[in-house]
């Protein structure tokens, strides 16, 4: 009788949850949703890159980092770690739709929707089974030759459509940085917990930051995530803020602090 009990509930829940998401989808439409859930996701990510950039700084002092690298080992941490995959997958994925939209205009909205949700439910999967067996020994040279490859195809081929738009340069360079983002940042949150001690031992960093090709890999990205986020969160401020002035302030704000962060990655990659 517990156990009818239950079902009954769980399935009176789930028809609640999907009348609340046709209500979802009436009012304003899945589109919508998804480019506020973009929005959410990017302003977080940049957030956590910032946090990321400040605790790799601490890699100057390889015994005090370990120790506190310790603390990720907890089980609430990994569980962190892995939900934190949900944003980083869906704004890749999402992101890649949007272009597919803007400079391809492919606008098929709900199937590649579907695909964001299907691919990023695959890809959250992928990791957790990574996270749980946390013994894979990967070369760093070799996986992230493949991965620039790939991303420098894309790019090239968005940079060649790119070419008949008028937009602004800025623009531009913001679809080319979040494209080439696009396999890079799931990948590398992928390569770091192949293995727990590729991203929690100070020792394996060094090594691995040390090699000339990782060096440029590593700068491509520190340049490419923080002005993709720069620019991402000065596109929402000019949606809206109605001041010239704060307009002003934002961008002033947003560019000293991006150079604060690039600066102690810069100083980070070229030291190590």
């Amino acid at each position: 009788m517990a156990g009818s009990t239950s079902i009954t509930k769980l399935l009176g829940d789930h028809a609640q949850l999907k009348y609340y998401l046709k209500i979802l989808h009436r009012t304003r439409g899945w589109a919508f949703w998804a480019a506020w859930a973009q929005r959410a996701t990017g302003v977080l990510l940049l957030l956590y890159v910032w946090l990321h950039i400040i605790t790799l700084s601490g890699l100057s002092q390889p015994d005090k980092f370990n120790s506190q690298m310790k603390i990720f080992g907890f089980i609430l941490f990994v569980v962190l770690e892995w939900l934190l995959a949900i944003p980083v997958i869906y704004h890749a994925l999402n992101g890649g739709r949007l272009i597919l939209y803007e400079i391809f205009q492919i606008r098929k909205e709900e199937i590649l929707l579907k695909w964001v949700l299907f691919l990023g439910g695959v890809y959250t999967i992928l990791l957790a089974f990574f996270m749980i067996i946390g013994d894979q020994q990967v070369s760093a040279a070799f996986f992230w030759v493949y991965m620039a490859a790939a991303s420098a195809c894309i790019v090239y081929i968005t940079i060649k459509k790119l070419k008949a738009s008028g937009a602004s340069l800025f623009w531009k360079l913001q679809r080319i940085s979040g494209i080439y983002l696009l396999l890079m940042i799931p990948a590398h949150m992928l390569f770091m917990h192949l293995n727990p001690e590729i991203g929690h031992e100070a020792q394996t960093i060094i090594e691995r930051m040390g090699n000339p090709f990782i060096k440029i890999v590593d700068f491509s990205l520190l340049a490419g995530v923080l002005y993709h986020g720069a620019y991402g969160v000065y596109s929402i401020s000019q949606d809206y803020i109605a001041s010239e002035k704060i307009k002003i302030g934002v961008v002033v704000l947003l560019s000293c602090v991006t150079l604060l962060f690039a600066w102690t990655g810069l100083r980070l990659i070229i030291m190590i």
